[in-house]
């Protein structure tokens, strides 16, 4: 049996991609569909830390759009990746993978503070690792953690699982017919090019420590599984 590509690997979940067809809140199907992924992957012995957004329930920008303070807005964003990350522990717990929440801002009834060290303890362990609550900082995005945290716990990949679209493309392919996708690109050319992949802080803290992204769709169940193996699905954004 084929050896996993990664050992070591950050899964990127927009918060959207948890609402599915409904568009807001929390699926339960979908929870279910993406904890199996995962099981799939965590025992090919692959360490698994998750990110996950938090615009199915709450997006700190457009609340600031309509009126909220921005740093206000942020911080009901990151209160809203710490109910998605207890509902997605919720699903891997109930199929059978030990899992635990850290967050960034502290509530220990809940879940436990970052502690760098003690994340890469529970990985060693195979437990899957999810980073709730952003940095802990507002004007600063999930994109931008899962880079952070990335480097942090020395991820060999980023997995940004997509729940719109299969890969990068040049615009956006549901409004555009023309729109081009990208097998590969570097970091440079996304910052360049203006690819709305993820932020630019993000982008540059990727580039910045050679962390590579694999932008792939969720929808499609066992991509995360074909992505981990290093098959060719989605695009692949490296350094130069």
């Amino acid at each position: 049996m084929p050896l996993p590509a990664y050992k070591r690997v950050v899964l990127k979940l927009s918060g959207e991609a948890l609402a599915g067809n409904i568009g807001f809140g929390i699926d339960s199907a979908v929870i279910t569909s993406i904890s199996e992924q995962i099981k799939e992957i965590a025992e090919l012995g692959v360490q698994v830390a998750i990110v996950v957004g938090g615009g199915n329930i709450w997006r700190g920008l457009s609340g600031s759009e309509k009126g909220i303070d921005r740093a206000t807005a942020d911080y009901m964003g990151m209160l809203a990746t710490v109910m998605n990350s207890l509902a997605l522990q919720d699903g891997l717990e109930k199929a059978g993978v030990p899992t635990r929440v850290q967050t960034s801002i502290e509530m220990r009834q809940v879940a436990e503070p970052y502690i760098r060290r003690k994340a890469i303890r529970h990985l060693e362990k195979n437990r899957v690792v999810i980073f709730a609550a952003g940095t802990g900082n507002p004007y600063f995005s999930t994109d931008t953690t899962a880079a952070l945290r990335a480097a942090e716990i020395e991820a060999e990949v980023i997995l940004m699982a997509k729940n719109k679209v299969d890969g990068v493309y040049s615009a956006d392919p549901s409004h555009d017919s023309n729109a081009e996708k990208f097998d590969s690109l570097t970091y440079l050319e996304v910052l360049n090019k203006g690819l709305g992949v993820m932020d630019s802080t993000a982008s540059s803290l990727c580039m910045d420590n050679n962390i590579p992204l694999i932008v792939f769709s969720i929808m499609e169940k066992g991509n995360i599984k074909r992505a981990v193996m290093g098959e060719k699905i989605g695009t692949i954004v490296k350094g130069d």
